[in-house]
């Protein structure tokens, strides 16, 4: 089988299309031929060495697939082949199959696209986990969401109004406002030419967010932070920016206000269960229409490094994804 291979840390340039023997399931697992894989922007990074987990060589980015089932191993009752299912491994399914144990694999509804499967696990995963569980978002509250235009901003922007929320979309230019605007967002703020703690307090009449969603880091969590309503709750999702911010924690106690992480891929692994059924929420809300699984573009597995460059560059809105 064809696969991506990073052989060694580099760039998405230096990556490399190779040959892999068939995986072969064993006990608990499934082999599911890969019809669409989706990238995020940490594969930039794990490619690169500078992200948290850190693969044996060769490996393959991207976390998230979507496919059919071709054979189970034993002890799987509830796959059989033919089956419609989508995953999440972390990385490694930037291949024509993988080898993935059964419970870490949704079922997909009838009618909903391999390529709309395979970018809904990570993004509104995470974004389910985070508002739901982690901010326990309430209907009638704000919730800013920064980097909004991106596949996990959109993520957000799209539950956050499935949950009650008015939802305030940050990013950093009129294009990418304008298509936060499409898929709901109430309100806007361009960072790139507004102060973002006074934007965020002019849109909300000085009273500031409820819940910040915050995948962007840098400069931006402090800002957005400095504009937190009383008892708000900003979440740390991620460092896009590429820098990881430190607070001055007096905010935290001027505002009364909690700073809480979101660890969505280390709770999936405490709490399969509660994933698998946050995921086949979302697959549903999908198929029903109720969230875009808005598609950027779709590579094929040789353009693997223009895809990557899409995401280190920020130009894509929505996912980005690989077709074998």
């Amino acid at each position: 089988m064809k696969a991506v291979l990073c052989t060694r840390y580099c760039a998405p340039d230096e990556l490399e299309i190779g040959d892999l023997p068939d995986p072969v399931a064993a006990d608990g697992q499934a082999v599911v031929r890969v019809r669409a894989a989706a990238l995020n922007f940490f594969d930039t990074l794990i490619i690169a060495g500078k992200y948290q987990t850190k693969p044996a060589f060769p490996f393959s980015p991207a976390a998230e697939f979507a496919g059919e089932v071709e054979s189970v191993g034993p002890g799987v009752t509830a796959l059989r082949p033919g089956d419609r299912v989508a995953g999440n491994i972390g990385y490694g399914a930037a291949r024509e199959k993988v080898a993935v144990a059964a419970d870490r694999l949704v079922k997909l509804p009838d009618g909903l696209a391999f390529e709309r499967a395979a970018g809904l696990i990570v993004t509104y995963g995470t974004t389910l986990y985070a508002l739901q569980e982690r901010a326990s978002l309430r209907a009638g509250e704000t919730l800013a969401v920064l980097g909004a235009a991106g596949g996990v901003g959109l993520a957000a922007i799209e539950i956050g109004k499935l949950l009650g929320a008015r939802v305030i979309a940050c990013a950093s230019s009129a294009e990418k406002l304008e298509f936060t605007r499409r898929h709901g967002a109430d309100l806007a703020v361009n960072y790139a030419e507004e102060d973002l703690k006074d934007a965020l307090r002019r849109v909300t009449d000085g009273q500031g967010p409820d819940v910040i969603y915050d995948p962007v880091g840098g400069k931006a969590t402090e800002a957005a932070l400095r504009a937190i309503a009383w008892g708000g709750r900003l979440l740390v999702v991620g460092f896009a920016a590429g820098e990881i911010p430190k607070l001055p924690l007096n905010l935290v106690l001027l505002k009364s206000c909690d700073v809480r992480g979101v660890f969505w891929g280390a709770w999936t692994e405490r709490d399969r269960a509660g994933n698998l059924a946050n995921l086949a929420q979302i697959m549903a809300w999908c198929a029903q229409g109720k969230l875009s699984a808005h598609v950027h573009e779709i590579f094929p597995l040789q353009r693997i490094a223009q895809a990557l460059h899409a995401l280190s560059d920020r130009k894509a809105m929505g996912k980005v994804i690989l077709k074998p």
